[in-house]
């Protein structure tokens, strides 16, 4: 961290201005800023944090701010917050919320974690969760969901996210996000040795404005068994120290490259679409990684392109994979053919499409749970249960 955190303080209500700003004296990392009316002067700060009263009516501050300065780390203050409210602001990117009247030692306690956030050492913690979307079978959309749920979780979490194409051979990701990398994964292999966060960061490709960083497949045909187990696990240990989110999208083959990879993954998205064919092959799947020793929390199950009134149920899929489905991704065949043809992504071609909606649900799933858990913990609520069930829909 470097310098002071700017922080701004958004409320009509003076006694609490006068409150924070004597809270924050005690703080050095932190200094208030003035800022103007449109926000404008403050987009541009790599380190920001907005302290917003919601029970000024400052709903719209909130979503403006949200949307305008990706690196800002928004604290909310509201009395009595009820459920419906938390699930709410969590979903506009809060990161801490704030009871009111606000206690001296709750307000500190937010603060130091936001300072912690800014710090080097935040990026080295055990926090990376890293997904890998998988299937034995072409055709069936994995890479697409890899790109689509690598962006949204960027947007809706602010974190930075890496997107990995594995696929030495015949890797897509670069065509459906239109990208022309200067570096590829093999030129990332070559220098294994000299990985750090700086090289990371300089050698993967930022996507437009976004915090998703991406490593794409490379443009020349190159055999998948030139890469070791051992390199493969050495590059996901370093990523995982710089990311607080790893989406990798692999080939199809069970090889020792692909099985390091499920390996050190948090989560396996096992993606079918519902036909017998693809089914079958999915329960295969299921029983190899039974007898690899995954556990049941670790494997789930995405069905895409799922259409309700299918000859197949859910139900029928359920039952015949004996395990229930984590989520389903609905068919739209123009929406996605017009993403993948212009090289736009589905929330950048249509944020309204119900494809496009899924996948910001999808990635509100992933997202991770410590902050909302700390959250139900935090106000003990009666209906704790019925707030993580909405927060996990």
């Amino acid at each position: 961290m470097s310098g002071q955190i700017s922080t701004v303080v958004i409320t009509k209500n003076e006694r609490l201005k006068e409150l924070i700003t004597l809270y924050m004296k005690e703080y050095e990392s932190f200094q208030i800023i003035e800022f103007d009316e449109d926000y404008s002067n403050l987009s541009e700060l790599s380190e920001l944090v907005a302290i917003i009263d919601m029970d000024s009516d400052n709903s719209e501050i909130l979503t403006k701010l949200s949307l305008s300065c990706p690196n800002c780390k928004i604290v909310i203050i509201k009395e009595n917050p009820d459920v419906n409210f938390i699930v709410s602001v969590i979903r506009q990117g809060a990161k801490e919320i704030l009871a009111y009247p606000v206690i001296k030692s709750e307000f500190k306690n937010s603060m130091d974690k936001i300072k912690f956030q800014y710090s080097a050492d935040y990026t080295k913690q055990e926090r990376c969760k890293m997904i890998t979307v998988f299937s034995n079978k072409g055709g069936i959309g994995k890479t697409s969901i890899a790109a689509n749920l690598a962006l949204e979780l960027a947007k809706v979490t602010k974190e930075n996210v890496a997107l990995i194409d594995l696929n030495f051979q015949f890797g897509d990701i670069t065509t459906f996000m239109d990208l022309q990398p200067s570096f590829d994964i093999s030129y990332m292999f070559d220098n294994l040795n000299s990985l750090n966060r700086e090289f990371l960061y300089s050698t993967m490709e930022q996507y437009k404005n976004t915090s998703l960083y991406v490593l794409a497949d490379s443009p020349y045909f190159r055999p998948s068994k030139q890469i070791t187990s051992k390199q493969v696990a050495k590059f996901f240990e370093i990523l995982k120290e710089n990311f607080a989110y790893v989406i990798v999208d692999t080939d199809s083959a069970f090889d020792a490259k692909t099985i390091t990879t499920l390996d050190q993954s948090d989560m396996i998205f096992l993606v079918t679409i519902v036909n017998l064919p693809a089914l079958r092959n999915c329960q295969r799947c299921l029983n190899l990684f039974e007898k690899m020793g995954y556990d049941d929390n670790k494997v789930q199950i995405i069905i895409n392109r799922y259409m309700e009134n299918d000859e197949i149920s859910l139900e029928d899929v359920e039952k015949l994979l004996n395990k229930s489905v984590y989520f389903k991704i609905p068919n739209n065949y123009f929406a996605l053919m017009a993403s993948i043809n212009k090289g736009v992504l589905l929330s950048e071609l249509n944020s309204s499409s119900n494809v496009a909606q899924s996948y910001k649900e999808l990635s509100f799933n992933v997202a991770d749970t410590v902050f909302r858990n700390e959250m139900v913990k935090k106000f003990n609520y009666k209906e704790n249960r019925r707030l993580e069930n909405i927060l996990e829909m």
